[in-house]
């Protein structure tokens, strides 16, 4: 593939697609060349290369490793279908990963604004923890839980345990349907400590109210995902 400057296709999705190929075929096997050699060789600004690469980091194809350069990744990134209830344990082991845990807090606490909306309780449980993928740093889950709830799910191993499955195996609960909605941030000191990038990185955050079958709300969670190793996904037919 070339780069023709008088096709209407943007330059910096032109060079995108030029390097996904080449990845492709192997003509890239381990890192891509630097800035100053993708500039003379395709004939095109710093800001078109940067772009580009920068796009290919975001969707998971290549990782910038400081002092060292682009590398090609061998993984591909965590893909979430959206239009579909999975836990992160399951989609991490559908791409091949390895999924882990690491709980960072497990309490009553009186909660934030976000989560007394959703439950118009005082006091609520919450359960924090560390998600990996083939032991990188994947995602921060907080999960909010009323209190006959959360007390239950406490009694068990929360570093190895799969909580969707407690909820339906051991609780008796059945999952049904979400409202979901999905933004993004910047990474605060904390975040960017667990999850092991920049602080200010971009984060993917999602906030997900579960219900049972009779609509009753069982669990507020809020996620925030490196969105270098994780993407949602969505099929959308027009009619």
């Amino acid at each position: 593939m070339k780069i023709h400057h008088s096709n209407p296709l943007p330059l910096h999705v032109q060079l995108k697609n030029c390097l996904e190929e080449r990845i492709k075929v192997g003509e890239y096997k381990e890192k891509i060349p630097s800035e100053r050699e993708l500039m003379d060789h395709f004939k095109v600004s710093r800001a078109t290369v940067r772009e580009a690469v920068s796009n290919l980091v975001t969707e998971g194809v290549l990782e910038k490793i400081r002092g060292k350069g682009t590398y090609i990744r061998n993984a591909p990134p965590i893909q979430d279908w959206i239009n579909r209830l999975n836990s992160l344990t399951d989609t991490v082991k559908e791409t091949g990963h390895i999924p882990g845990a690491k709980l960072l807090a497990n309490e009553i606490i009186i909660p934030g604004e976000k989560p007394v909306s959703v439950f118009q309780e005082n006091q609520l449980c919450f359960i924090e923890r560390l998600r990996y993928a083939s032991d990188q740093p994947l995602a921060i889950e907080k999960h909010y839980y009323p209190i006959e709830i959360g007390e239950r799910l406490q009694a068990f191993n929360l570093n190895e345990a799969v909580i969707y499955d407690l909820l339906e195996n051991e609780l008796g609960i059945r999952l049904y349907e979400t409202d979901e909605v999905i933004t993004c941030k910047s990474a605060s000191r904390k975040e960017s400590s667990l999850l092991e990038v920049s602080e200010g990185t971009s984060l993917l955050v999602m906030e997900r109210v579960l219900y049972d079958q009779f609509g009753k709300k069982i669990e507020f969670l809020r996620s925030v995902y490196r969105p270098d190793l994780f993407t949602f996904r969505i099929h959308r037919n027009r009619y």
